[in-house]
């Protein structure tokens, strides 16, 4: 199944809505849990959209959007490192590294490279050398971890479990 992919640097009312129908659809079994309702994914998109770096691809095949990533910047001074369980290795953050933020395919298009082909386009131009990214490590009786596994992904550190959020392992792979 082959997708078009197109990349926004900017999050336009037409992108924002797009990946808000399709988060909604990937999403639908856990959209009643806090961290993962409509709402709160807005509110970080558009806090994220505001970020450096800031970069998404939508993967569209026949006018329907079958799925998504989007990633930014991080550089040391970023909160995303003080979410980290462990302390991180000197040197870590010297360079900024790629904060895969969200990705997601819909139903058809899962098991087909799509969700590989949209995060490699992603990575594809990017400027830092690293990317990082958060996932349960449960998601997919850890399906879901042993994927990015697959994609070249190692886990290196955790974020403690919050009231909105279990425990999430964090990795980390070169970007190309």
């Amino acid at each position: 199944m082959t997708v078009d992919l197109q990349h926004h640097t900017a999050l336009t009312p037409g992108a924002r809505r797009a990946l808000l129908e399709v988060y909604a659809d990937v999403r639908a079994p856990l959209l009643h849990l806090p961290n993962y309702s409509l709402p709160a994914f807005a509110e970080r998109l558009d806090r994220y959209a505001a970020d450096p770096g800031f970069e998404l691809v939508l993967g569209h095949r026949d006018g329907t959007v079958a799925g998504y990533a989007y990633g930014t910047s991080v550089d040391a001074a970023d909160p995303y490192w003080r979410r980290m369980g462990e302390p991180l290795p000197p040197g870590f953050t010297d360079t900024p590294v790629l904060a895969l933020r969200e990705i997601g395919v819909r139903t058809p298009w899962r098991g087909t490279g799509t969700a590989r082909r949209i995060h490699d386009s992603l990575l594809a131009a990017r400027p830092e050398e690293r990317v990082t990214l958060m996932v349960n490590p449960l998601a997919g009786e850890g399906r879901v971890q042993r994927l990015y596994e697959s994609w070249g992904y190692r886990e290196f550190n955790s974020q403690p479990a919050t009231a909105d959020s279990p425990r999430l392992a964090v990795m980390v792979r070169p970007t190309r």
